[in-house]
């Protein structure tokens, strides 16, 4: 089969590794054009462009879908991955077998762009990646295979996504199978249905005054992107790992303190948060304890949260 994939992060990789390897033809690498990224705002490709040129893959990139028609014309299907691209009907049936997509959760659940995210902030303990057909809705077409995962409450969005990566590949494995023998996908169902929005930037900052069961899943929701925030003297500092404590004597919603070496903060509900690591404001990532004995953190110091 002569396949392309469409996509952009890093968690396309896998897939495309295994695909390379397969006794199918890996025809060419669809992504987003170049952006600006880094504090020197210097053009950047995407991680699945950089991959396609050092495995001297095609790579094309369009700047809207109607530029992508002549490289799929010769396809027999486009795999698409975190490509954050809407694509029109009629441009998903000009491959012969249409467009299927690897989305990172078991549809219908969390449909959207940051299925991982909001999984996580939901508490869930189970997700998964699902291979669908591409139709004109959001996630809403037919299934061929889904595959289950745990998560854990320590892992991060990030653990979980490299796992879902990993899963990649043999889930397309056998949506080329089912293909070959020319299996109906299955519609979705109509129950179970959620949504996972775009993350915006406001909703990153930490609310301390959030019990600290809340607080530790937007933590973790959020790293390593675009990462949990709060205010601490005048500037910004990332929190990516910390632990909950269920109850917290007198220490209110956002006030620091020192407990046998480990930094605690007060959250709401009387609870409280271990902090791990933090990443300072133009510093890399260290633990709390060394950024503690770097600011000199004295009883009542405080974090600040500018939206409750």
């Amino acid at each position: 089969m002569r396949i392309g994939v469409a996509a952009t992060p890093s968690v396309a990789i896998p897939t495309m590794q295994w695909l390379r390897d397969s006794e199918n033809i890996f025809d060419v690498i669809i992504t987003r054009p170049d952006q600006q990224a880094g504090r020197g705002r210097t053009m950047q490709s995407s991680p699945v462009a950089q991959w396609g040129e050092d495995h001297e893959i095609s790579v094309k990139k369009p700047a809207s879908p109607n530029d992508m028609v002549e490289t799929i014309s010769t396809l027999d299907l486009v795999i698409t991955i975190g490509y954050g691209v809407l694509l029109p009907l009629e441009v998903l049936t000009i491959p012969r077998y249409g467009f299927i997509n690897l989305h990172f959760s078991l549809l219908p659940k969390w449909r959207g762009a940051a299925p991982v995210n909001r999984a996580i902030q939901n508490g869930d303990s189970i997700s998964g990646v699902t291979v669908f057909q591409l139709d004109a809705g959001m996630d809403t077409g037919p299934i061929y295979v889904q595959k289950d995962i745990a998560i854990s409450d320590e892992e991060c969005t990030g653990d979980v996504l490299l796992k879902m990566a990993q899963l990649g590949p043999s889930a397309i494995e056998e949506t080329l199978q089912l293909i070959s023998t020319g299996f109906t996908p299955i519609a979705q169902s109509d129950s179970g249905i959620s949504f996972a929005p775009k993350i915006r930037k406001a909703e990153v900052e930490i609310v301390w005054s959030q019990g600290a069961d809340e607080v530790h899943r937007n933590i973790r929701a959020f790293t390593p992107e675009p990462g949990s925030w709060t205010s601490w003297r005048d500037a910004s500092i990332i929190i990516s790992k910390a632990s909950p404590i269920s109850h917290v004597s007198n220490l209110k919603p956002g006030s620091i303190r020192l407990v046998e070496g480990d930094v605690v903060v007060g959250c709401g509900d009387d609870s409280g948060l271990r902090l791990d690591e933090v990443r300072p404001s133009g510093k890399n990532t260290m633990t709390a304890q060394a950024w503690a004995r770097g600011a000199r953190i004295h009883e009542g110091d405080c974090f600040v949260s500018t939206n409750g």
